[in-house]
């Protein structure tokens, strides 16, 4: 790192920094204003609106925007070097324009990691409070499934529960079924099943137990039974979102265990998988195409050059809801949605590189 490296990548992130922080504010002043009638109508503690919901809401909020205020950094920074004639001075001294690009590239891999450890480690740990917060005291994150559900709790053992209420922890009209060899050989149907009080197993009622072997049959009935079932309250109900609370190897295990248990759609769980490794790629590619873009000198200056990254910002998350929605709804590949939008603008970065002042 040269002196000019130096100074060019203090200028990147002491650029982002104050951007970011600024936006904070102003973010945190507008929620205030949009949940303070929820405070109030449900008590909510000065000190737990303040360390447990906006605390660790900033580390969520940066994660959220940080490719875009990376790029507005960018662009903003550079523009300002390039109507100071700076580039102009860089690139007479004999340093190349791919050499100049050194310090963004080290910047952005620094922020890229920070993102990416955000979104994997941090931010599920900082979610599990914020979010607590926000079903105490805003909105319920959880909901009953609808009816009939079916569940591959084991290899061979499938569960069904016609309707679960979160409440009361009751599941009604409760069946298991073992399988070997794709035949039939133990099936329990019940009324109902019940998580104990110590929440360590459930409690089936008014159950019938049919025994298979072969040409042989035995049928065993009870009131109640206690059993430990590879079933968690969680399997019977949703929970919003709540792969928020979760940290990439959690995500990718609890994606697994789903598919195993032949849960419902999976998609906005590997979606969410991908994105947490496609955002921090994203910080390095609209790195260069804010450098390559702003380096030139204009005569509409910082304004000419601002309103067109925020444009090209502001199309590569419609080009990522897109994607994600015809990946939750349709047949696009999960890995497909998180990273299209990444190909697609790498492919104008390299573009405008090239046709960067050199």
């Amino acid at each position: 790192m040269k002196i000019i490296d130096w100074y060019i990548f203090k200028k990147f992130i002491g650029t982002f920094v104050y951007a970011i922080s600024l936006l904070i504010i102003i973010v945190i002043i507008f929620d205030v204003s949009e949940n303070i009638d929820s405070f109030l109508k449900n008590n909510a503690p000065v000190s737990a609106i303040i360390i447990d919901y906006y605390i660790n809401f900033i580390p969520y909020f940066i994660n959220l925007f940080v490719y875009l205020f990376t790029f507005i950094s960018v662009i903003f920074f550079t523009s300002k070097m390039a109507g100071n004639t700076e580039i102009v001075a860089i690139l007479s001294s004999g340093i190349s324009f791919m050499r100049m690009l050194r310090p963004y590239l080290l910047a952005s891999i620094l922020l890229g990691s920070i993102s990416f450890y955000l979104g994997n480690f941090l931010i599920p740990k900082t979610n599990e409070i914020r979010r607590d917060f926000k079903d105490k005291y805003m909105e319920s994150l959880s909901k009953d499934k609808d009816r009939n559900i079916h569940l591959q709790i084991e290899k061979g053992v499938f569960v069904y529960v016609e309707n679960y209420n979160s409440n009361l922890n009751i599941g009604y009209k409760f069946t298991i079924e073992k399988y070997k060899d794709q035949e039939l050989e133990y099936k329990l149907i019940s009324d109902r099943i019940e998580l104990d009080s110590a929440k360590t197993g459930w409690r089936i009622m008014n159950y019938t137990i049919r025994t298979i072997d072969g040409m042989n049959e035995r049928i065993r009935q009870g009131k109640e039974l206690d059993t430990t079932l590879n079933l968690k309250p969680t399997d019977l109900y949703k929970i919003k979102e709540d792969f928020e609370v979760m940290n990439f190897w959690e995500l990718r295990n609890h994606i697994k265990s789903e598919k195993l248990k032949g849960s419902g759609n999976m998609v906005s769980y590997e979606v969410e998988m991908q994105k947490r490794l496609a955002s921090p790629a994203a910080i390095l590619i609209l790195t260069f195409i804010g450098a390559a873009l702003s380096s030139r000198k204009v005569r509409g200056g910082i304004g000419m050059h601002l309103g067109i990254g925020i444009g090209i910002t502001f199309s590569y998350i419609l080009f990522m809801q897109f994607s994600t929605v015809f990946a939750t709804y349709g047949n696009l590949s999960p890995v497909l949605a998180a990273w299209i939008p990444n190909m697609l603008y790498a492919v104008l970065g390299i573009y405008l590189i090239i046709k960067a002042p050199k």
